[in-house]
């Protein structure tokens, strides 16, 4: 069977969306959105930076798109600075019978117990009036911190801790807006952003640490925020901009979720911007990677590498963002309607990509 899709924006996520759709032989690009005027009109395979053409040109008519009635829409647009109108995106779409994979807002991978229920029932409700279904997911928050520690524990005779981590450096990054304005990178240590206002933290990984709890049926006591960072020793320069002496350069936090008064479940962070700070902070394997520690009888570390084949590991993970919303679209789509988690689908795998 092929779907027929519609690839929502084509940034960071969106362009590698694009070159996934294409190499899915069961999935057919139906249509392309971008907010960029510049890109209207533009064909989808140069966005991908494919080099060929797809046969499919962008636009900013979100009503054409969906009265091309896809079956699903990949939606990759940024959230993080616009929450309550991706929501809105998000619930125009399922309304018009389309169903969706998404890479934003993060919290609804798993919002339940992590935001008010106000901020997901819209998107239920849309859900239930055009027949439709929402799997929000990617690298991480997604299949780093669901799927792979949640395999790893299938082997585990008792688990006293489930610690999942991204161990990476974000100099080659080149995004702006998170780096400097959401992670506060750049700025002065005693200059709070919004990343790590209370009660951000949790917002954002909040839900993968509840449905790690929901898939090893822990009911957990509450959630901690913890977090530390670092100056940079000079000015040096990222992707993304400069950063100058003695403001923040690295950023370690935690997401805990607790249980008889200790952490049984945790979503750790440790980014950099040059591979030399926080020497005594977890190293990551290879270039950058994801890591699963399962503290229990027996214990268990997994080290999930990533690299492109520009050999960059934020290109991997970019790509892996992009490819855990593509290759689940058949998924999605022959799923009950509703918002759905990582633990409603069954697995998902690369099906149809060796060549």
């Amino acid at each position: 069977m092929t779907y027929r899709v519609v690839q929502w924006s084509t940034g960071n996520v969106g362009r590698h969306a694009l070159a996934g759709i294409d190499a899915r032989p069961d999935l057919e690009l139906a249509g392309v959105w971008v907010s960029n005027p510049a890109k209207v009109g533009k064909d989808a395979g140069e966005l991908a930076g494919l080099g060929r053409d797809l046969g499919v040109a962008a636009t900013n008519d979100s009503e054409a798109l969906l009265a091309l009635r896809p079956d699903c829409v990949v939606y990759t647009a940024m959230a993080d600075v616009r929450i309550f109108e991706a929501l809105e995106d998000l619930a125009t779409i399922l309304r018009s019978g389309a169903n969706v994979v998404s890479s934003s807002p993060v919290f609804l991978q798993f919002p339940d117990g992590v935001v008010p229920p106000e901020m997901s029932s819209p998107i239920r409700a849309a859900a239930a009036e055009g027949d439709s279904s929402i799997f929000v997911n990617g690298i991480d928050p997604g299949f780093a911190n669901d799927w792979l520690p949640l395999s790893l524990t299938a082997i585990s005779e008792r688990i006293e801790e489930v610690r999942c981590l991204e161990v990476l450096n974000y100099a080659t990054y080149d995004q702006g807006t998170v780096l400097f304005d959401i992670m506060g990178f750049g700025r002065r240590l005693d200059d709070v952003p919004m990343l790590l206002q209370p009660g951000v933290l949790t917002m954002a990984w909040g839900s993968v640490v509840r449905q790690l709890a929901a898939g090893l049926d822990v009911e957990l006591d509450g959630v901690e925020e913890w977090h530390t960072r670092l100056p940079a020793p000079e000015t040096f320069d990222v992707a993304s901009g400069t950063i100058e002496k003695g403001t923040a350069a690295a950023l370690r936090f935690e997401v805990r979720g607790m249980a008889g008064g200790r952490p049984v479940i945790v979503l750790e962070h440790v980014t950099r911007l040059r591979d030399d700070l926080g020497p005594d902070w977890p190293q990551p394997a290879g270039a950058g990677c994801y890591r699963v520690v399962v503290t229990g009888e027996p214990n268990y570390t997994l080290d999930l590498q990533l690299l492109g084949t520009d050999g960059d590991h934020n290109t991997a993970g970019l790509k892996a963002t992009a490819m855990r919303l593509v290759n689940s679209v058949p998924a999605v789509v022959e799923a009950p309607s509703g918002l759905l988690s990582a633990l409603d689908l069954p697995l998902v795998t690369g099906r149809g990509l060796i060549r």
